[in-house]
């Protein structure tokens, strides 16, 4: 009880920290009259600094100089544990960007957009929650893209990117036998950076040939424990078993991992498609060459996986809720605000009419291409455990997911025991 009263005790510090950092009374407006503040929860990465964010955010209060922000920065990459706290606590965000919808839209706590408001987006109706959209379908990311390090590659005498899943385990057998580490993966305080090759494998063997998987799970036509899911998971679990993951890796938070590949700790590093904003940036591209494919199949077809959402949600209880909804628009819309995800942080704008800056660099090129190769053969899919509202899986199982991905990787449990409790939490969460 006593360990309960202290976690208590300093989750409530944290949150009340965390917001009463730049607490103040509201700026007065040029004309004299108080302004509107609203809140907008963020997070930082080595691509998106605080002086990116403050730059966007200036960009649409020059605009509309009646609102004022104040910014609140997640603890973690976990964006929606801290957004829970927040929403416990009474505090929860007027504004917040790529916080999954799912539980706080069902429970009210969300405010929708309107089908004139999302009339400026490719794909509108993309992460609904029952009908209705509670987060802008803002950006494309594909999840994973393989980066792979050209020289290690040659060194282990491999000319060429694997076609074929076979191809791939017989490069990663190359790459071992070299003492190179085939895969670069991570986790510590962000879990999700253990999943990203299970994403690809569920992608090619479940959402390939069941696009409606998730539909029919939440159905309950289908269970995690079913033999294409299965297969799936074996896969990702045979290349750590293998020794082409390393399971310490698992402790090495997102930031850490980023860098050991660019450091050339690793040949091959599945990772969204928002890599390319590290992979361009002259500060920290490496002296070899970076290339890219997607993740193989059994039979040399092309699947991508991908996901359009990521953008900024609305609390259905901000003080000055016609501000806080235009401003997301507003930040949203920027046409330089969209140049600048595409430059820092790699993504691909699902906006109408938009098309990324010609300055682009080569990895993201390398990935866009990609994406678009899906997009011919159309054979896109879902991202899984990227998903958002009805799409998705049902609140708290992420995590439960995330964490079986590294009890497979470390092997404290076998295939079968975490796809059941997979179900099991699934069911608990019905």
């Amino acid at each position: 009880m006593k360990h309960k009263a202290l976690l208590t005790a300093l989750v409530t510090t944290m949150v009340a920290g965390a917001c009463s950092v730049g607490d103040q009374q509201a700026p007065q407006s040029s004309g004299g009259t108080a302004k509107k503040e609203i809140s907008f929860l963020v997070f930082e990465t080595p691509n998106l600094t605080p002086q990116v964010w403050d730059a966007a955010i200036k960009r649409v209060t020059d605009k509309y100089p009646d609102i004022s922000v104040k910014k609140l920065v997640a603890p973690s990459e976990d964006r929606v544990s801290y957004a829970k706290q927040l929403l416990a606590s009474g505090q929860f965000p007027d504004v917040m960007i790529a916080v999954s919808p799912a539980g706080f839209a069902e429970s009210g706590a969300m405010a929708a957009f309107t089908p004139d408001e999302l009339k400026d987006f490719d794909f509108p109706n993309n992460g609904a929650v029952q009908g209705k959209i509670y987060q802008l379908p803002t950006n494309t990311q594909t999840i994973p893209v393989v980066y792979y390090n050209k020289d290690l590659f040659a060194k282990a005498g491999i000319s060429a990117p694997p076609k074929t899943y076979a191809e791939l385990l017989d490069a990663a057998a190359k790459l071992k036998a070299k003492g190179i580490t085939p895969f670069v993966i991570g986790g510590g305080k962000d879990p999700f950076a253990s999943t990203l090759a299970w994403t690809a494998t569920i992608a090619t063997d479940v959402y390939a040939k069941t696009p409606d998987w998730m539909a029919k799970r939440r159905a309950g036509s289908v269970k995690f424990t079913d033999p294409d899911f299965k297969k799936a998971t074996e896969k990702f679990a045979e290349l750590a078993k293998q020794g082409y993951i390393d399971k310490k890796d698992v402790s090495r938070d997102y930031a850490a991992t980023e860098q050991a590949f660019l450091d050339g700790k690793g040949a091959m590093y599945p990772m969204g498609n928002w890599f390319a904003a590290a992979g361009d940036d002259p500060k920290r591209k490496p002296s070899w060459e970076i290339g890219a494919f997607n993740w193989p199949t059994d039979d040399g077809g092309v699947v991508v996986p991908a996901f359009t959402g990521g953008g900024l949600s609305v609390s259905a209880t901000a003080k000055n809720l016609p501000e806080a909804k235009k401003f997301a628009l507003a930040y949203t819309l920027d046409q330089t605000n969209l140049d600048a995800s595409v430059h820092n942080d790699g993504l691909y704008p699902a906006i109408k009419g938009y098309t990324p800056p010609a300055d682009t660099g080569a990895v993201f090129k390398l990935g866009y291409d990609l994406y678009q190769e899906g997009v011919k053969s159309n054979t896109v899919t879902q991202a899984f455990s990227w998903e958002a509202g009805d799409d998705g899986m049902l609140p708290g199982v992420v995590d439960k997911w995330r964490a079986g991905a590294q009890d497979l990787i470390t092997g404290n449990k076998t295939v079968d025991q975490v796809l059941a409790s997979l179900d099991d939490e699934w069911a608990k969460a019905s």
